[in-house]
């Protein structure tokens, strides 16, 4: 099936090279298509590695493994397959990534642990490990390429590459940050997008580089949703090669702590909000700002609630300016709520204060609003000082037709 480049798509950006990070792709051919589908990110000797993970009860075998091994925050390899998730495999899907972390760990003459094993695609299938084989035997043999061809050789419904970077100053030492990501359906925050990898020559710990993440991911990329539902193969990872030469970062203590987590932030976010402008069918990117809550989880909550409800999703694909669909997220999302002080703003024009309509309401500018592409939510709850911010996308016909026909 024939998808159409989403309307919000942007351009890939130039990102830096990353000493250290070597990329090749190759065909292994996992699915009937002309194209690129296995990915080979080489890494040099002592890179350290963080990494988040699906919270799905039915995680793939490669989360499994790649959950274990990341504790020991070392790695020498990314493999990324796209087009067979290889989830729900059982023993064949455990054996099929064991067997190329094998070939890879042989190649480089680094422990199995150091290779990380990443699959992205139809639930249930099994991943051939003769086409796995000759693929990363293609690509070992592979001329390095570029962040673009990496992007788009591990992407499945996507319908068009994303990246992102950023630097930092350690010291006198300028460090750069390169990220590239999938995702286009099954996105729901219980962790994080479907599959995120990001880069730096900067030298970090492997302790501080998980806790750097934790943070960040909490501020982005769980603060996505596309369709409320959550993938069984999520992963995103930062690998540093420490070939910068820094000073290295050990603790927030550290000289540069604070400018290399805002670095990774920022990538992160950047690479979250392309996930959902590439989200299946979408037709409009959508901010929900919630302030006033009793908390800044409960207003991530709450922001959720509107983001996933179906409703507030298709009246903003119809360009309706129904602000009674939020008044009914914020109401179920089980959180604190008071009716009488809930404020909402559709493009920073309030609609509702206090619990009531706007005297005078005009509904135009309003309307004016929601015929562009980025939509801005507001709501105040009127509580405390909680703020959260979510990102999501429209509900369209487009969606329903991606995922009718999404494994012919």
């Amino acid at each position: 099936m024939q998808i159409d480049r989403s309307p919000l798509a942007r351009p890939f950006p130039a990102l830096p090279t990353i000493a250290g990070v070597t990329l090749r792709v190759a065909r292994a051919q996992y699915k009937a298509w002309d194209r690129c589908d296995l990915t080979f990110a080489e890494l040099a000797e002592g890179t350290t590695a963080a990494g988040v993970f699906t919270k799905s009860a039915c995680a793939s075998s490669e989360v499994e493994l790649g959950r274990a091994a990341v504790k020991l925050g070392r790695a020498r390899a990314l493999i990324v397959n796209a087009g067979n998730s290889n989830a729900f495999t059982g023993w064949r899907g455990r054996e099929a990534v064991e067997a190329i972390q094998a070939q890879v760990s042989a190649a480089l003459a680094c422990s199995t642990e150091e290779v990380f094993v990443s699959s992205t695609g139809v639930i249930g299938v099994p991943l051939p490990q003769d086409k796995a084989r000759v693929g990363i035997e293609a690509a070992l043999l592979a001329e390095p390429c570029g962040w673009e061809d990496a992007a788009n050789a591990i992407g499945t419904t996507d319908t068009f590459a994303k990246g992102a970077g950023a630097s930092a100053m350690i010291g006198d030492t300028r460090v750069e940050l390169a990220g590239i990501i999938k995702g286009s359906g099954m996105i729901a925050p219980d962790m994080a997008t479907m599959l995120g990898y990001i880069f730096t020559d900067a030298d970090v710990a492997p302790a501080f580089l998980q806790d750097a993440l934790d943070r960040a991911n909490a501020a982005t990329f769980s603060c996505i949703t596309v369709d409320g539902d959550t993938s069984t193969s999520d992963t995103v990872m930062v690998f540093a090669t420490g070939r910068a030469g820094n000073a290295r970062i050990d603790s927030w203590d550290s000289p540069g702590a604070d400018a290399f987590a805002a670095a990774l932030t920022g990538v992160c976010r950047d690479l979250a909000q392309l996930v959902v402008r590439d989200g299946e069918g979408a037709s409009k990117f959508i901010s929900i700002r919630v302030s006033g809550a009793t908390s800044d989880d409960s207003a991530r909550r709450i922001g959720l609630a509107i983001a996933n409800s179906p409703l507030v999703k298709t009246a903003i694909a119809g360009e309706d300016a129904n602000w009674g669909r939020v008044v009914m997220a914020v109401g179920k999302a089980g959180e604190p709520a008071d009716r009488d002080k809930l404020s909402i703003a559709f493009g920073g024009i309030w609609t509702a204060k206090n619990g009531l309509p706007v005297d005078g309401y005009d509904e135009a500018p309003v309307a004016a609003h929601l015929k562009g592409q980025d939509i801005d939510i507001a709501v105040d709850l009127g509580l405390a000082d909680g703020r959260a911010a979510v990102w999501t996308c429209d509900l369209t016909h487009g969606y329903i037709a991606i995922n009718a026909d999404y494994r012919s």
